[in-house]
């Protein structure tokens, strides 16, 4: 996955736990999760699927089925703004395992988009959960970038469960998970970074147990041409990367899956979008956007307790 992931956790009482056995087991479930996701992995699950023939069913390992339930029933909701075949897109702007490079230095043409949007699209899919395969009917490819964190994270959490680890802290690429209880004896202490491009600081910090929390900007990953810049994140439904104020989107839910997914949804859409949308759908979402003024802040109602149990800035 290109990035960085930690384990903090409390040994269950009476219980004897092997640090380096534990540690074996965790990396195999991430090994796992790039062999079925990753595209750069010429041989993964996700590379099979992009490189099969349209109308040919490809079977699907139990976790991949489970992702794609989760990643269309997102794409969904938020009327394309979130769409798992965003790949192509991906690509023509320098962001994926098939991107050109030259694309950071002379945008693509509005006919290049074009063509490519052609290639875009969750309704070219035809998802047999019962049966574990998936097809499309028109030449799509797939990139679960947005997702497949949250799900490793998900992982995660439940093989430490699994050996009877209740209180922990999981985190990969900055998607977190929490149960149970800190080394302090109190809820987990999680935070949520002010958007920007030189040190990372705290933007607020929240104390959350039992929950995943996930965060979705555009202030890390970007390139600039003639003073503009052009993030990661694009929006299936123009071709282009998104030109609202919206930075930062923060999502916490019961499972890191659907948190990473609704986080990259909600960034797509901006905040009035976004904000709409997480009132329908009962999400816990806190917003931060640019202005002239600075970094201005806004929540849905359902993040409300989380405000009142944690703290602005670095405090």
């Amino acid at each position: 996955m290109g990035t960085s992931w930690q384990v903090t956790y409390l040994p269950p009482a009476g219980a004897a736990v092997e640090r380096s056995q534990l540690q074996q087991s965790l990396e195999q479930q991430l090994e796992a999760v790039n062999d079925s996701m990753s595209t750069w992995r010429s041989d993964s699950e996700i590379s099979r699927f992009n490189h099969s023939e349209p109308g040919d069913w490809v079977e699907l390992s139990a976790g991949f089925t489970e992702v794609m339930q989760t990643a269309l029933m997102i794409g969904a909701a938020s009327g394309g703004a979130y769409d798992v075949t965003v790949s192509p897109l991906v690509d023509l702007w320098g962001f994926g395992a098939g991107s050109d490079e030259v694309l950071r230095r002379d945008l693509p043409s509005a006919a290049e988009i074009a063509s490519r949007l052609e290639r875009v699209g969750q309704q070219y899919l035809e998802l047999d959960v019962a049966a574990s395969r998936l097809r499309k009917q028109r030449d799509v490819a797939l990139d679960l970038s947005s997702i497949a964190k949250g799900y490793a994270v998900d992982l995660l959490a439940q093989e430490l469960l699994s050996q009877q680890i209740d209180n922990f802290l999981v985190e990969v690429g900055g998607e977190i998970r929490v149960a149970g209880h800190s080394p302090r004896g109190d809820a987990w202490r999680v935070a949520i970074e002010r958007p920007g491009t030189g040190t990372r600081s705290p933007a607020r910090a929240l104390a959350v147990t039992d929950k995943a929390v996930a965060t979705s900007g555009d202030y890390r990953n970007f390139f600039e041409v003639d003073g503009r810049r052009y993030s990661h994140s694009i929006d299936p439904r123009t071709g282009s990367p998104v030109t609202h104020d919206l930075v930062s989107v923060t999502v916490i839910a019961d499972d890191c899956t659907s948190a990473d997914g609704w986080a990259t949804a909600l960034e797509v859409l901006g905040e009035e979008a976004a904000l709409e949308l997480a009132e329908e759908q009962g999400l816990a979402v806190y917003l931060m956007r640019r202005t002239s003024d600075g970094i201005v802040s806004s929540h849905s109602s359902a993040f409300s307790p989380w405000l009142d149990s944690g703290t602005q800035g670095g405090n």
